[in-house]
């Protein structure tokens, strides 16, 4: 058996960009990823803060350093420039790694470059 368990999230990063015509994805500042532990086209839950909406999507990556979280296609008919969001990204472990397992949470500063990793 495989249990689904919490891998990492980002927390309460503000959106910069909201752009309708583009194949879906959201696109997350690279180091914001690095620091995560998600990879790019790595699967995520977006959470928005302020409309209680939820859309899974994929990731690309934004240049390191640009404090850029756009989010691309449909979901931006959801999740709006300005917005705050959790963006989750899950994984399955054995039984025996979920014992020992915690997930990493990225607390972006107010311009969507890392602030702290709890």
């Amino acid at each position: 058996m495989m249990l689904k368990l919490l891998k990492s999230k980002i927390h309460r990063a503000k959106v910069t960009d909201s752009h309708i015509d583009y194949p879906g994805s959201i696109g997350i500042d690279s180091d914001l990823l690095k620091a995560a532990g998600i990879l790019p086209y790595e699967a995520v839950l977006v959470a928005d803060i302020n409309n209680g909406q939820r859309v899974e999507t994929y990731v690309v990556p934004e240049a390191a350093g640009s404090g850029r979280v756009s989010v691309l296609g449909a979901a931006a008919r959801l999740i709006k420039k300005g917005d705050i969001v959790i963006i989750l990204n899950f994984a399955y472990y054995t039984p025996q790694e979920a014992q020992n397992h915690k997930g990493i949470v990225v607390i972006p500063d107010e311009h969507n470059g890392v602030k702290e990793i709890l």
